[in-house]
């Protein structure tokens, strides 16, 4: 009878579960089980960091809906991992970690790296478990992928001591379970969709604002469908960008505030009132807007503001109802109202002053610059990952998206660091594609070492960073015995890290030199970076309303 090792098994059941990427920094125990990977067919990338392989496997859940994993060693490994769990659990996104574990015989002993792997995983978990013996493997990757994609998606932990990892056991004792079935798509009652469209089309001031939610739900279909049929201006969240595109002449994304403060209804497609919408309160929305609320989770539902309609269920098949109600009985928002007018304005006046600061050619050059030479020149299907502070809260509104799933940002947790890893999960994802990692220096910083990774492999990274010296701001000059707590060292060449690995780099110090750096790094092959200068003191166009998250 044919024998299995622990290792294969676990590999193995990853795979028929639907896992084609791993990352991770293999170490005692876990070595085994990335080789298994490999030879399975699993595409596994050893990153030098392991928060960074963890954000990695939870953008792989994101863009494709499957879990990606991350495996890491024991103690130290899992805490480090935990970074990427706690941002899938923020996010909603599908992953798993794996981490190695002592020798079970050895529980309670002292063993090398002992740590309680459960305990600190469970506040971020939707499941923990260790496999009591390898005829439970199957059982416990199976339930772990289903567990991590039905319902509202997240992250997921398995624990693998080494005895388990090395051990053997016949086939036949642990057979490997058919692939979980895609999560199903509930829908929402048919009362509630009535009364959804019903509150749309009263209204004077409607607005639908699009949630990464809807882009993770593959919904773009049907909510492109339903603002085409409706004619309803919508706002999209910064994930939920490319879902509907940055182009359509609906969207009234710089027209923001205008539109949130005055609408009197939303219809909220996947995102959550929480403080990237000010939590759905006032001064920032009005005191008597009617929400209607599309979400998975019905425990979200009235989440700091009880809303006028609740539906419950998947974003696709949620707005596909609407679409069919909308075919029995066709109604569109009326294309001359007070309400386009006003949008209209707003949006107008944002983009006057956003693309005065985007010619402007001073040196050293501000951020709305350099952020539209990328865009301009930017390849239209490339993704893009955007982090930082000045770097990523403007870029939201000057970079473009024009399909769903585009854009990976901080997200809902605000994690700053996770770009890198984002990064080499989009290339991995989407091979034929350009990715482009906008970062602050700050940002970078926290794995820049990546770029090695990036490099190992050949992935065709660009990344830009946008450097001013420091977090949020910088100085020019730095006195060792009084360096600012904000302050990195001046006109650091980056670009130089990646050369190291056999990359190319730029550094940009000029307005006349960016766009041709630019366009060179977009078409080649290599990985390489684009160290781009800015004035240290350059920041955000000035804002009408300070509108503050406490």
């Amino acid at each position: 009878m044919a024998t299995i090792d622990g290792a294969t098994l676990i590999a193995r059941c990853l795979k028929a579960q639907g896992v084609e990427f791993m990352f991770g920094v293999v170490g005692f125990p876990v070595i085994p089980i990335a080789g298994a990977a490999q030879k399975e067919g699993i595409r596994y990338i050893g990153c030098r960091n392991e928060q960074a392989a963890s954000y990695a496997a939870g953008a792989v859940g994101y863009l494709t809906g499957r879990p990606g994993a991350c495996i890491v060693v024991c103690g130290p490994g899992v805490v480090h991992g935990l970074a990427g769990m706690a941002n899938a659990w923020s996010n909603g996104w599908p992953m798993i970690l794996i981490g190695g574990a002592p020798d079970a015989f050895q529980d309670g002993m002292g063993s090398f790296q002992e740590a309680p792997h459960i305990e600190t995983v469970r506040p971020y978990a939707k499941l923990a478990r260790r496999p009591e013996s390898l005829a439970r493997v199957p059982y416990y990757v199976e339930q772990a992928v289903r567990t991590s994609i039905y319902g509202r998606p997240g992250a997921v932990y398995l624990d693998m001591p080494n005895d388990l990892i090395v051990g053997e056991t016949d086939e036949d004792a642990a057979p490997v379970l058919p692939r979980c079935p895609e999560p199903p798509r509930s829908e929402a009652g048919s009362d509630a969709i009535q009364a959804a469209l019903s509150v749309l089309e009263g209204a004077e001031r409607p607005l639908v604002i699009i949630g990464k939610g809807a882009a993770y739900a593959r919904a773009e279909d049907e909510v492109r469908q339903f603002i085409d049929a409706t004619k309803l201006p919508f706002l999209p969240t910064p994930m939920g960008k490319g879902v509907v595109s940055d182009e359509h002449p609906l969207s009234i994304a710089p027209g923001r505030s205008h539109a949130l403060q005055h609408a009197d209804a939303i219809l909220l497609l996947g995102a959550r009132l929480n403080w990237i919408l000010h939590f759905g309160k006032a001064p920032r929305f009005a005191p008597d807007v009617k929400i209607i609320q599309v979400d998975v989770e019905a425990e979200e539902i009235g989440t700091n503001r009880t809303p006028e309609v609740a539906l419950v269920g998947d974003a696709r098949a949620v707005v596909a109802q609407l679409n069919r109600a909308l075919e029995a009985k066709p109604w569109s928002y009326p294309a001359e109202t007070a309400w386009r007018a006003g949008l209209g304005e707003a949006v107008e006046s944002n983009r006057k002053q956003v693309q005065a600061m985007e010619q402007d050619r001073s040196e050293p050059m501000g951020y709305y610059r350099v952020l539209a030479e990328i865009r301009d020149r930017a390849p239209r299907d490339a993704v893009l990952v955007n982090e930082g502070s000045n770097t990523m809260d403007i870029g939201r509104s000057v970079l473009r998206n024009y399909e769903a799933r585009e854009r990976l940002d901080a997200g809902t947790f605000g994690t700053m660091g996770l770009g890198l890893g984002f990064a080499l999960a989009a290339s991995v994802v989407h091979p034929d594609r350009k990715v482009i990692a906008v970062e602050g220096d700050s940002a970078f910083g926290f794995s820049g070492m990546e770029v090695e990774t990036a490099c190992r492999y050949q992935l065709p990274i660009t990344f830009v960073v946008i450097n001013n010296n420091g977090i949020g701001f910088g100085v020019d000059e730095i006195d060792p015995e009084k360096v600012p707590v904000f302050a990195y060292t001046p006109r650091a060449h980056y670009e130089q890290i990646i050369e190291a690995f056999g990359g190319r780099g730029w550094f940009v110090t000029k307005p006349g030199e960016l766009g041709s750096a630019l366009e060179e790094a977009f078409a080649d092959r290599r990985p390489n970076l684009v160290n781009v200068m800015i004035d240290p003191r350059a920041g955000r166009k000035p804002q009408k309303f300070s509108w503050l998250t406490r």
